[in-house]
């Protein structure tokens, strides 16, 4: 499904955020990425994406090596991966569900399509009696949940969560989490950056931490700290 193949990645500001990086994630899988700032986190969301290149190695989606990809599929290549992140990123005068049609309609997709995908993904998340309301009108964790929603509409086999509960409080935390573990167990590969500790613990998926660019863990049922 994923991996990474001795990576390299130094920033022109000499900062070496990955070294002879190597892991590989199988389909199905449910995994937390961990380790401090800096620590090469964001690094990867962005190679998986397309957004930067490594300086060495080979990086392996779906079978095929993304380091060779032309540019001309790379957009091709973000619509078969969901993406949450921290901020919302909702249009603030439209609804949830015209929110959520509007993505599609940039993707191209008919009008019979967008009803029946807009009611199975915001079930999913256990929106479906928000479909009419803004933003604002949402709490916080509510629109986390839109933008999981959203994320599905393609329907990726690999979904990432960069950070997707950094402004939420503990219990809207684990409600986003559990989002994230039903879509994991509709066979959705779920690849989750975070620095919750209770969500880590409570779930206890696999683990691989992170520190100066290298893996110092990776262990099925993984704490967030290490006893």
């Amino acid at each position: 499904m994923l991996e990474f193949v001795h990576v390299d990645k130094t920033y022109k500001n000499k900062v070496c955020a990955l070294n002879d990086f190597n892991f590989k994630i199988e389909q199905g899988e449910f995994v937390f990425l961990i380790g401090p700032s800096g620590a090469g986190k964001s690094t990867i969301t962005k190679l998986i994406l397309k957004e930067i290149n490594p300086d060495r190695g080979k990086i392996y989606l779906y079978g095929e090596d993304i380091t060779r990809l032309k540019a001309r599929k790379v957009p091709k290549l973000r619509q078969s991966i969901g993406m949450v992140f921290q901020d919302f990123k909702l249009l603030e005068n439209k609804t949830v569900y015209q929110n959520i049609k509007y993505v599609m309609q940039i993707l191209g997709k008919s009008s019979s399509e967008i009803k029946s995908t807009i009611d199975t993904v915001l079930d999913l998340v256990n929106l479906k009696d928000k479909k009419t309301a803004y933003p604002h009108e949402l709490s916080g964790g509510e629109m986390q949940r839109v933008c999981i929603a959203r994320s599905m509409v393609n329907k990726p086999k690999l979904l990432i969560a960069d950070e997707p509960t950094g402004n939420l409080d503990p219990v809207t935390s684990m409600d986003i989490a559990n989002a994230l573990v039903r879509i994991n167990k509709r066979g959705t590969t779920v690849l989750m950056i975070t620095h919750e500790k209770d969500i880590v613990n409570k779930l206890q998926k696999r683990v691989i931490q992170l520190d100066k660019g290298i893996i110092v863990r990776d262990e099925e049922g993984g704490m967030y700290e290490k006893n």
